[in-house]
C-alpha cells in the first residue's frame, strides 16, 4: 500500500493544437497571475452553447422524492438511438449538491458498445439517503443517465450503415446541458457541489467541470472519477473525439490534454490549473476489465499507465488530487462497490473523508 499525506486544506480521436500547457504552472503554488475566470478559453470555444435552450415537456415522480424530467419534441435531447432522454433529481435535507453521470459505454467508429436507454435513478452507494455513514445521503441531488455514446460530449449524427440515413445521434452536449439546466433551477445556490460518475460517466465529470463551473461560479467542487480516467491507446481519443464532433471540449492552447500515450492526464492537470476551487479524485483498480480487454498491451500496461497518470498529478497538485486504486479488476465503485476496502479504506470512507476536507484524505494504493 502506498500513502501520501495531503496538507489539511478549506475507453478510450484527430485535433490540432497550438500551444502547449506548461507543466511549470501545473502545481499548488499561488501565482501572480491568476486565472480570472476558469475555462474562459473553453466557452469561446462553444462547450456552453446548449445550457439554457431547452427545457423538460414533462415531469413525473418515479419514487418517493425522485423526479424524472424527460425531453421531447424536435431536436430535443435525445438518446443516441432515438429514444427519449430524461434525467432526475432528488431533494435532500441539506444546502450541498451531489451530481452524478452514470455511465455506459462509448460508440467509435468501428464499434459501439452503450446503453440505449439511460439507467434510472436507482439509490445505491453514494446515491443512497438512507445509510447514514454516506457522506453525501443529505445532499440535493441531480443524476444524469448515460444514453448518447459520446461520453456526454458530442454534437453530430452518423450514417452508421452506410444506407444514407443517419442512425447514431450523438447529443451528449445537449443531454448534459439540459440535465445542467433543471439542476441549477432547482438547486440555484448549493454551499458546495460533489461532481462524481463512474465508467463513462466518470470520464465525462471533466466534460461537465467548465459547465458546472459557469453556472455556479464561487461554489467549490470536489470532482470524482471513478473508473473513467481515459487511459487509452495512442490515437484513439483523438479519434472518438473526431467521431463525436466533441473538439470543444478540449482546449485549443493545450497541445499536450491528449497526451502521445493516449491519456488524458495533461487534460486534467489543466482543469486544476485553470480552477484553484475545485480538487480531483481517481477511483480505480489496478486490473478494471473494462480497460485491460482494449488496451494494447493488456493488464500491466493499463496498470503502470493508470498509476502513473495518479502519481504525476498527485505531485503537481499534492493538496488538491488523490486516487483510491484497488487490486483486482472491478469496474466502478461508488455505486455498486462502496463498501470495498482498499489498503484497509473503503471506498466509502474515503469519499467521506475527501467531502470532509479531512487529513486522512489520502492516496491510497494496494
Amino acid at each position: 500500500m502506498i500513502q501520501s499525506k495531503i496538507k489539511s486544506i478549506a475507453v478510450l480521436g484527430i485535433l490540432t493544437f497550438s500551444m502547449s500547457c506548461s507543466d511549470e504552472v501545473m502545481t499548488d503554488v499561488e501565482s501572480d497571475d491568476p486565472v480570472t475566470i476558469p475555462f474562459q478559453e473553453l466557452y469561446d470555444q462553444g462547450i456552453d452553447k446548449f445550457l439554457g435552450v431547452f427545457t423538460p415537456t414533462s415531469f413525473e415522480v418515479t419514487s418517493p422524492g425522485i423526479l424524472e424530467h424527460t425531453f421531447s419534441g424536435m431536436d430535443a435531447p435525445i438518446c443516441y438511438t432515438g429514444n427519449e432522454f430524461s434525467m432526475f433529481t432528488r431533494d435532500g435535507s441539506s444546502n450541498h449538491l451531489l451530481i452524478f453521470l452514470q455511465g455506459g459505454g462509448f460508440c467509435s467508429p468501428v464499434s459501439c458498445d452503450a446503453t440505449e436507454t439511460g439507467i434510472p435513478f436507482i439509490p445505491f452507494g453514494l446515491l443512497s439517503p438512507t445509510d447514514p455513514q454516506n457522506p453525501a445521503a443529505t445532499f440535493n441531488v441531480g443524476y444524469v443517465p448515460y444514453c448518447d455514446g459520446s461520453g456526454m460530449m458530442g454534437d453530430n449524427e452518423v450514417d452508421s450503415d452506410g444506407d444514407g440515413v443517419n442512425d447514431r445521434f450523438f447529443k451528449g452536449a445537449k443531454n448534459l446541458s439540459a440535465s445542467l439546466d433543471v439542476i441549477v433551477r432547482r438547486y440555484p445556490s448549493p454551499d458546495r457541489i460533489v461532481l462524481a460518475g463512474n465508467s463513462a460517466g466518470g470520464f465525462a465529470v471533466h466534460a461537465v467541470l467548465p459547465l458546472v463551473r459557469k453556472l455556479y461560479p464561487d461554489v467549490s467542487i470536489d470532482v470524482i472519477n471513478d473508473s473513467g480516467q481515459g487511459i487509452a491507446n495512442p490515437g484513439g481519443i483523438e479519434a472518438l473525439i473526431e467521431y463525436w464532433n466533441a473538439g470543444a471540449f478540449f482546449p485549443i492552447s493545450c497541445s499536450n490534454c491528449i497526451g502521445a500515450d493516449g491519456n488524458l492526464t495533461d487534460y486534467h492537470k489543466y482543469q486544476l490549473t485553470q480552477d484553484p476551487n475545485i480538487r480531483m479524485a481517481y477511483i480505480s483498480s489496478k486490473q478494471d476489465e473494462t480497460f485491460v480487454a482494449v488496451i494494447a498491451g493488456g493488464g500491466a500496461v493499463f496498470e503502470a499507465e493508470l498509476i502513473e497518470a495518479a502519481a504525476e498529478i498527485n505531485t503537481a497538485f499534492p493538496a488538491r488530487f488523490h486516487s483510491l486504486i484497488a487490486d483486482g479488476d472491478e469496474h466502478t465503485f461508488l455505486l455498486s462497490n462502496f463498501d470495498y476496502a482498499v489498503g484497509g479504506t473503503t471506498v466509502k470512507q474515503w469519499v467521506a473523508n475527501m467531502v470532509a476536507i479531512n487529513e486522512a484524505w489520502v492516496t491510497v494504493i494496494d
